[in-house]
């Protein structure tokens, strides 16, 4: 396995929309490579989701997953791998807060998303799979499928006056938040 380059913003595939996958990839070699990178990618840069035009893939594929969630208000996601995702729903009730991005490096700002959602993808083995989440897992899901769709989360953003270095992130806003 490697660890891939991670595009970031200002990179033109990054404001494309990426190409469906058919069935005869899903089952390359070179595709299941692919995730298997992505899955390392994303655990070494301590990422909580990454899609396949981050590491200069123009594909409908991205991973997620944070299984030792760090503290009681987040439940534990195994890793996720989907293809193709396609929303079946989105709830009307959202709620804002903090996300950050590995395109867009130590930059944080909050961001409306729906609080529930609901998708249909394909797994690694081109198996039909749905999902609902709820809470951070929607929220990463949303994040990651706008980057499919060519979308950055500073698009999302109603109030630009919340972007915010990483550092000053910790110093005054996430003691405020406590």
């Amino acid at each position: 396995m490697s660890i891939l380059k991670i595009c970031r913003m200002g990179h033109p595939i990054l404001r494309q929309q990426a190409r469906s996958l058919s069935p005869d990839q899903i089952h390359s070699a070179a595709l299941q490579q692919l995730i298997d990178d992505m899955l390392e990618t994303m655990e070494d840069y301590e990422g909580i989701g990454l899609a396949a035009p981050q590491v200069f893939q123009s594909l409908r594929l991205l991973v997620m997953g944070y299984p030792d969630a760090d503290d009681s208000k987040t439940n534990a996601v195994p890793p996720q791998v989907l293809i193709n995702p396609e929303w079946i729903e989105q709830s009307t009730k959202q709620f804002e807060d903090w996300e950050g991005c590995l395109s867009i490096p130590d930059i944080r700002g909050v961001v409306p998303r729906s609080a529930a959602v609901g998708v249909r993808a394909l797994d690694r083995e081109g198996k039909l799979v749905e999902l609902d989440m709820s809470g951070l897992a929607a929220r990463v899901l949303q994040h990651e499928i706008d980057h499919l769709d060519g979308i950055l989360f500073l698009d999302r953003m109603k109030d630009k006056n919340t972007l915010t270095f990483l550092e000053e992130y910790h110093r005054y806003r996430q003691q405020s938040e406590e």
